[in-house]
């Protein structure tokens, strides 16, 4: 999985310098941070709402749920790189939460 989520932040970050006319990318960045939030929000939305609907007898709604979550999970890199954040980054602190219980975890942001 590591693999294509370097290649897809490769690609963000080669596609922040494109002219914002010809790439999607660009003029999300062209447009700045409140922008790209807003999409980040929107594409969260959406999951939501797909997930709600899900029906695991229903192969729309499952389709409906990885499209969005892929709409989703895009976005929120796009705003890792417009912040200058590696997607790296997010997988490690995942990485250092293995064998730690959740409840642990959540309880040490507070103290």
């Amino acid at each position: 999985m590591n693999k294509i989520l370097d290649e897809l932040a490769q690609i963000l970050e080669q596609r922040k310098s494109s002219s914002s006319d010809k790439s999607y990318v660009a003029s999300l960045h062209a447009k700045g941070i409140n922008k790209i939030l807003e999409k980040v929000g929107e594409e969260a939305t959406e999951t939501i709402i797909a997930a709600k609907e899900y029906d695991a007898n229903v192969d729309a709604t499952k389709k409906a749920v990885i499209h969005e979550t892929a709409d989703l999970w895009f976005h929120t890199m796009v705003m890792l790189s417009h912040l200058g954040l590696e997607p790296n980054k997010v997988l490690e602190e995942l990485e250092k939460r293995f064998n730690i219980s959740g409840l642990d975890e959540k309880a040490s942001r507070h103290s």
